[in-house]
């Protein structure tokens, strides 16, 4: 039963990602980039009181017709930057993570005909973003166009805890050994006295995540790395640090042919983004 719900939701999700029209530019306030650290970039609602204009409000404590998100805050973080490559003393710079220290951040990786990861990232998430505000979530974004330099992933994770969100979703592509394929979910292992309050949640979401993913994809599960779609992690920054929910999705192996194939096309990361919708809601309801 459960099954069939997601299914009706992602046909719904698909329909509505088609009619908010994919390409084009980003997010309307996504139009500067800021320096490592600025704040996050906030949906706007088009009406006062928080309610989309031509919307009835609904009673107190009740989301309106349709508006199955209402209240919910769902922050995502696209990896890497496009400005990264050419700031590598400050991507480079260490952080802590309280399991080690890393680089503030990297480059990425990209397909072998030379689609970046961090463009592919950027583009599902402003291809997702209009889908959960449709149902009434407030989206925030870790950065707000795909020009700019970070921010480290200890910001990026300082973004989801201040914004007290009901889940983070960290969006990125893989760039393993050409002969694996698929895709996969990172969970946050146990760092005791730091996340043990969201493990548990964080796994829920990320099950909710796979399961969406590859029903609406269908993309296998990784092939060379975790074990059913899933993996758990103790050395990543936007896992170890956050205080919400939290998950990454590797949405497939740029550098596999047939994954890359699939990333680089439009009308495919319009599934992605609606398989990913569907996964958030089916955990913001249920989770």
């Amino acid at each position: 039963m459960r099954a069939d719900r997601t299914a009706l939701m992602l046909a719904a999700l698909v329909a509505l990602a088609t009619g908010c029209g994919g390409g084009g530019a980003g997010p309307r306030d996504a139009t500067t980039s800021p320096p490592s650290g600025a704040a996050p970039v906030r949906a706007t609602s088009s009406a006062p009181g928080g309610t989309p204009e031509g919307t009835p409000a609904g009673t107190p404590g009740q989301a309106p017709a349709g508006m199955a998100l209402a209240g919910k805050v769902v922050v995502l973080d696209p990896g890497h930057n496009g400005g990264n490559a050419a700031h590598p003393e400050e991507i480079n710079r260490p952080v802590d993570i309280i399991t080690q220290r890393k680089p503030c951040n990297t480059t990425g990786t990209s397909t072998a005909s030379g689609y970046p990861e961090h463009a592919f990232a950027w583009d599902v998430a402003r291809r997702l973003r209009p889908l959960l505000e449709k149902q009434g979530a407030e989206v925030v974004l870790t950065r707000p166009n795909d020009r700019g330099v970070g921010p480290c992933i200890t910001e990026r994770a300082a973004v989801g805890n201040k914004a007290r969100a009901d889940a983070v979703l960290s969006i990125h592509g893989d760039g393993a050994a050409p002969g694996g394929r698929g895709f996969h979910v990172l969970l946050p292992g146990v760092v005791a006295g730091h996340n043990d309050a969201v493990v548990a949640p964080s796994r829920k979401l990320g099950l909710a995540v796979r399961d969406a993913y590859r029903r609406g994809t269908g993309l296998p599960y990784a092939t060379y790395a975790g074990r059913d779609g899933l993996e758990t992690r103790t050395d990543l920054g936007g896992l170890n640090l956050s205080t919400r929910p939290a998950v990454f999705v590797e949405c497939g192996n740029m550098r596999n042919r047939g994954d890359a194939a699939k990333m680089t096309d439009p009308a495919f990361r319009e599934r992605i983004a609606a398989s990913l919708a569907a996964g958030l809601t089916t955990y913001l309801r249920t989770g």
